[in-house]
């Protein structure tokens, strides 16, 4: 557990799930243009040269998805979390996604999250700096990679 640092993009007195829809009334205006555009990101830095999060890794998770990973699947529990990476290319439009679907709440729990743990749990066993450095480029570029880091 740490705090992560983010711009808010979201009203702070709402009561709607953990998981994000695009168009919710929760997001801002401003937090929707930062949410476009992946600024709501750049804070994350200061975590990156606090140590605790690297460039490259899987996105943090609120608390209690952690706590739904059993046997092998927690082995992703050791890569240390990271701004961007192989499942938050997949997901870069996760918000439009979720919108598309009657529960999103049920869809992020039991196909996206699954998704991202496997993805994840590749890129344990299968991680180089030139994978992360392929991984960092299609981040900048909005571009996918294959399973291998290759761009697509």
């Amino acid at each position: 557990m740490f705090t992560m640092v983010k711009f808010r993009s979201m009203d702070m007195n709402h009561s709607g799930s953990t998981v994000s829809v695009a168009g919710e009334k929760r997001i801002t205006p401003l937090g929707a243009m930062l949410r476009k555009y992946k600024l709501d990101e750049l804070p994350e830095l200061w975590n990156v040269l606090k140590g605790d999060m690297s460039f490259v890794g899987p996105r943090p998770d609120v608390p209690g998805y952690a706590d739904q990973l059993q046997g092998d699947e927690r082995e992703v529990l050791k890569l240390r979390p990271g701004i961007t990476g192989p499942a938050s290319l997949k997901y870069r439009n996760e918000e439009e996604i979720l919108a598309t679907v009657d529960n999103p709440q049920q869809y992020n729990d039991f196909i996206i999250f699954p998704d991202k743990v496997r993805i994840n749990r590749y890129y344990l066993h299968h991680y180089s700096f030139w994978m992360d450095l392929r991984i960092i480029i299609a981040t900048v570029l909005n571009k996918k990679i294959n399973y291998d880091g290759e761009l697509i």
